[in-house]
């Protein structure tokens, strides 16, 4: 097979290739990696090779509905048995830390028939919406290599987009599968609370808001992914009722009229650019020529409030996380980022009582959104606040690094986030990707579809957001928004 031929197909299409018998398992592997040998130095999607295990595997009988697809997981809680993880910093990197169990995400991934020949880019802990870590370097953008791809799962989004694989595992904890598929020309689906497994080293993520899946150029790739992965384990904290049909089913049938809000401003009062309004605008008038109906409006939700609440659980559990690398580790400050201390900084000054209460606003949302879908069955809002940045363009300004490193110095960071100051700094986080946080924290599924490409040809994804559990509703509807639009044509138009 040659590459010209490879990348016309989703896992799917493979798959069927490989059951067919008109291609082996070894050959798919073989054009994936001839390809990534010329991509990946552009890229720099793949950081942990994982080459001689996966010419192993595509030799081995294989089944499932994925089998001898090529696939690549991320560097954060997708771990593999004896093979080097980093979790996008120096600290674990620096040991080299090999854990001696596989996730088992991985275990039903390789169910499923995949075979795995590498670890991809992630930001830091997964702590940011780029993937720039210091450990790695830059993701890069298939659209334009001078862009990030985004994250935390950016490595993936960058890999899958560029033809590498056609489906690569993510994860997405505030918008970390959604905004990669926004800056990446992507389909990305967030899952319900509790739909994909943690164990077995974690019953759940952040309190669910974190939850695994993939990123994928189709729809009917992701909706097969979920049928594979999804139901509980014995580590499961959050039990959610498993759909009575298939997913990959359910996107065969047209979906209902459906009535859809829309909205285009930013819940926490920042910038929108013109390229996320013209993306949603014209999704809307996409879903009216299916015969949906589509209104403005918005959950009755104090945006920059959900964002501090947040903010406040965000950095509250990376403070945990990173006292636990320490320990295990045996790294100090200096083995981690700037803007990782910082945060944890501020997360170690949270009280018991300040946590409880947020967790307690975190309730009081899903309540206005369960309201809010009584008069509606999806809710409509550009996924990223704009195109892709440039690397190094949200990084922190140089001047205020010493200022920073000043104050934990003398363990008085934590005033940083005090008063007015905690809104200036959810909005300086989150200014590029405002939209995603919310389906996180109140624990509905959510999906990124690339409908939309700027005249500098970037693309933009829109972010539908459904009730809960109603994964089957998205899926169902993107298929639609597929056919009628279909973007795997676009990948045509990427050079590497």
């Amino acid at each position: 097979m040659k590459f010209s031929e490879y990348i016309q197909y989703d896992g799917l299409g493979l798959a069927k290739l490989v059951k067919d018998k008109e291609v082996h398992p070894s050959e798919l592997l073989q054009v994936a990696l001839e390809h990534t040998h010329k991509a990946n130095p552009k890229l720099n999607a793949i950081i942990i090779p994982m080459y001689e295990r996966a010419k192993q595997r595509a030799q081995q009988p294989l089944t499932g509905t994925f089998a001898g697809v090529p696939f690549l997981v991320k560097d954060l809680f997708q771990e593999y048995q004896g093979v080097p993880t980093s979790y996008g910093s120096n600290a674990l990197k620096r040991i080299n830390y090999t854990p001696d169990f596989n996730a088992e995400i991985i275990n039903r991934w390789e169910k499923a028939g995949i075979v795995t020949f590498g670890r991809t880019n992630t930001p830091e802990f997964g702590i940011k919406g780029i993937t720039e870590p210091d450990a790695w370097g830059a993701c890069h953008n298939p659209w334009n290599l001078k862009h990030n791809s985004g994250g935390s799962s950016g490595g993936s989004a960058s890999a899958v987009a560029g033809g590498l694989v056609p489906v690569a595992g993510a994860g997405d904890g505030g918008g970390s599968i959604r905004i990669p598929a926004s800056y990446c020309g992507l389909f990305g689906l967030k899952p319900s609370r509790g739909r994909t497994p943690w164990g077995p080293q974690f019953s759940e993520a952040m309190h669910g808001a974190a939850m695994q899946h993939v990123l994928c150029k189709t729809v009917r790739d992701s909706a097969a992914m979920l049928d594979a992965v999804q139901g509980p384990e014995q580590a499961s904290l959050f039990i959610i009722q498993s759909p009575t049909q298939k997913y990959l089913d359910v996107i065969q049938q047209m979906p209902k009229k459906l009535t859809i809000a829309f909205n285009t401003q930013s819940p926490i009062g920042t910038k929108v650019s013109k390229d996320a309004i013209q993306a949603v605008q014209q999704t809307a008038k996409l879903l009216e020529s299916l015969g949906h109906i589509v209104v403005e409006d918005r959950p009755q939700i104090n945006g920059l409030e959900l964002a501090k609440d947040f903010i406040t659980t965000w950095f509250s559990q990376f403070s945990y996380m990173q006292a636990q690398i320490k320990h295990m580790s045996g790294a100090t400050d200096e083995d981690f980022e700037l803007d990782s201390n910082a945060l944890a900084a501020f997360g170690a000054k949270t009280t018991a009582t300040d946590y409880i209460h947020t967790l307690e606003n975190w309730g009081m949302y899903s309540t206005q959104m369960n309201i809010f879908f009584e008069q509606y069955d999806l809710y409509l809002t550009p996924t990223t606040a704009s195109v892709a940045p440039q690397n190094g363009e949200v990084a922190m300004p140089s001047w205020q690094k010493p200022i920073l490193k000043g104050f934990l110095k003398v363990g008085k960071a934590h005033y940083l986030a005090q008063g007015k100051l905690v809104e200036k700094m959810v909005q300086e986080n989150l200014s590029w990707v405002p939209f995603t946080q919310l389906a996180n924290v109140t624990g509905l599924p959510a999906m990124s579809v690339p409908l939309y490409w700027n005249k500098n040809g970037l693309p933009l994804g829109s972010q539908f957001i459904a009730p809960f559990g109603r994964e089957d509703r998205l899926l169902q509807l993107a298929a639609q928004l597929e056919q009628a639009q279909p973007w795997m044509p676009q990948y045509k138009n990427i050079q590497l």
